[in-house]
Order: structure tokens, then sequence, then C-alpha cells
């Protein structure tokens, strides 16, 4: 009975770290990353006082404008037979390329659309955790599925009803394969009726105030069936 008992509660010991470790667990998900396009412009600063710019590759050819020293200029072909095109104010034309030193600046567009939609995520993912109350709209004190979609896209100007089959109505529908994070998840019942709804976050998973047992979660996209997909950023 000794050696039982003492086995018992390296059970329990046992049972009681691996619930410690789940109930620890942090919320790994988040949206992807914000896409950069980068662009390269060659550009010529001027080394010399006083450049004559001209119309063609010859140093008595008809000048276009002149260039002071330190002044730097987008080049507008690449430098060739020891000129270098450049873009004036008054056109474009040539310069001696010993005239110039030639620098490479490196330019970075965000795509808004992406960068609004991982905005959406992440302002999702911090109510992980709390509670599910039937009929809430504040994810911070509880929410049902649909206060709390409605919560979320109305902090980035959009407005939803406060009903998840209303809500499928809202926006543009879509299909699995054009769904991006920031998209709405719709599910139905056994009748066809849709009845909850969650927000897509990329890396076929959902966020969502699931029910008063489990609150606001992470699950797959697919746990249930979805009826309906829907994009009500309009992007």
């Amino acid at each position: 009975w000794k050696n039982m008992g003492n086995k018992t509660w390296k059970l329990l010991g046992v049972i009681g770290l691996y619930a410690v470790l789940a109930w620890n667990s942090p919320v790994t998900a988040k949206a992807a990353e914000i896409e950069v396009e980068t662009s390269t412009t060659l550009y010529a600063k001027i080394d010399a006082p006083d450049v004559v710019v001209r119309k063609a590759k010859n140093a008595g050819g008809e000048a276009v404008t002149k260039v002071l020293r330190g002044q730097t200029y987008e080049v507008a072909a690449p430098a060739d037979g020891g000129w270098v095109k450049i873009s004036t104010a008054e056109g474009e034309g040539y310069i001696p390329s010993n005239r110039a030193t030639l620098i490479e600046k490196t330019k970075e567009k965000v795509d808004e659309s992406v960068k609004l939609r991982q905005d959406v995520v992440n302002y999702a993912l911090q109510f992980v955790g709390n509670r599910y109350v039937y009929g809430g709209t504040d994810p911070n004190t509880g929410a049902d599925c649909s206060g709390f979609t409605m919560a979320v896209m109305a902090n980035f100007g959009v407005s939803l009803p406060h009903h998840s089959g209303s809500q499928a109505n809202c926006g543009k529908s879509i299909n699995s394969s054009q769904m991006r994070p920031g998209d709405l998840v719709f599910y139905a019942n056994s009748s066809g009726t849709i009845n909850h709804v969650a927000l897509y976050i990329g890396n076929g998973q959902v966020c969502h105030a699931s029910n008063a047992r489990d609150g606001i979660k992470i699950s797959t996209w697919n746990y249930r069936t979805p009826k309906k997909i829907v994009n009500v950023l309009g992007d």
C-alpha cells in the first residue's frame, strides 16, 4: 500500500506538471510578415563646378542647362563612352562621367493592404484567453463570436452588425484559395443556418470567441466545415 501510495503521488505530480505547462503555453500565432518591395535608383552627384549638361554626348553639343558642384540628379541612362545621362528640371542630357560620382539609393515600399491585415490580426490576438460572454461586445471583458469580430473590425473603421448571419452578408464573398489574414470565416449548424464567425489569422488558423468554456481562442480554420468566407476589409 505504501509503494502504491508513493506511485499515486508521483503520478499526480506528473499530471500536475503537465497541467502547469499546458496552462502557461504561450500563444505563438501571429500575422504574416509585412511584404516590402525594394527598388534601387542610381544618382549622379556633381563633383566639379559649373558642369554643362548637353543634349548629345559631345563636348561642343547644344547645352540643356548647367549643374553645380554638390547637386544630385537621377541617372536616366547608364554611363557610356565617358558620358552619363541625367534628368534635370530643364530636361535630360549628358555630362562627362568623370565629373560626377554615381550613388545607388534603395527605397522600400510597404504593401499597405498587407500591413492593415497584419494590424487587424495582431489586434485580435491580444484578446486570446479572455472570456466568452453571450451578447458581449467588448473583448477585454467578454464577447461572443460576432461581438468579437465586430469589435475588432470597428477598431479599423469597419462597421459590422452584432449577428454572425448578418455579418456573412457584409463585404465580398470569397473562396478558401482567396482567403487572407483578416477575412471572416462563417460556420453553420446542422440545418445550414450560420451560427458562428471567426477571424482568419493566417497559417491555417482562426481566432474566435468560441464558447463559455474556452473563451477567445485559436483553432484550425476548418475545425468545423466553413459555410462562407467574407472579405470585409475591401482590399
